[in-house]
């Protein structure tokens, strides 16, 4: 895929596979691809050698493929690394949606590059891939004590924080033709600007 121009070529949304897991806080990731392929008509199938569910979709005129890693969240760098590498896709046209412990539900961000901030699927995406890549940090919320993240990611937001949370990934979807035309600024600006 070319690189000469602005925009993403993979977005890919951070979760932990199975049931249990699929309504958490730390599934947020998993939740906006899920709607991003219903939306655009694209059905999420396992490919084992990415080890992950994986769909191409044209989104608004943007060939573009959507990736949840089937790894749990601690290990979201191999899928990631495996299909950006197989398609040549640098890090820069790479979108990574994830939960944000350090923005409140109702908040959503986008940013290019940085470091992990706790959060161990960007850690391993960081040590299989490098930092380059950009992230839409998703607000969650935090529980107050460092030693309730972990109960407090892998459990379900209250309703009201669930309503939030769906609303800032509607946000990012009335967001992602100006992403994937490469106005990127532009839209920091309006999703920075909500909340």
């Amino acid at each position: 895929m070319a690189a000469d121009r602005a925009g993403f070529d993979l977005i890919v949304g951070l979760g932990n596979p199975g049931p249990s897991y699929e309504q958490t806080r730390h599934n947020v990731g998993f939740w906006w691809v899920d709607d991003l392929a219903s939306r655009y008509g694209c059905a999420l199938r396992t490919e084992a050698k990415y080890n992950g569910d994986v769909c191409r979709a044209t989104i608004e005129g943007h060939d573009c493929r959507l990736l949840k890693p089937m790894t749990f969240m601690n290990r979201s760098g191999q899928p990631l690394s495996a299909l950006a590498n197989f398609f040549k896709i640098p890090a820069e046209r790479i979108l990574v949606a994830h939960d944000d412990l350090d923005l409140p539900p109702g908040t959503i961000r986008l940013k290019k590059g940085g470091g992990h901030g706790g959060h161990n699927g960007l850690r391993d995406i960081i040590s299989c891939f490098g930092k380059d890549f950009y992230r839409l940090r998703i607000g969650i919320g935090h529980p107050g004590h460092r030693d309730q993240v972990t109960d407090f990611v892998l459990g379900r937001p209250a309703a009201a924080d669930r309503e939030a949370i769906v609303g800032t990934l509607d946000d990012a979807t009335r967001s992602l033709p100006d992403m994937l035309d490469g106005n990127l600024d532009r839209v920091m600006q309006q999703l920075h600007t909500l909340k």
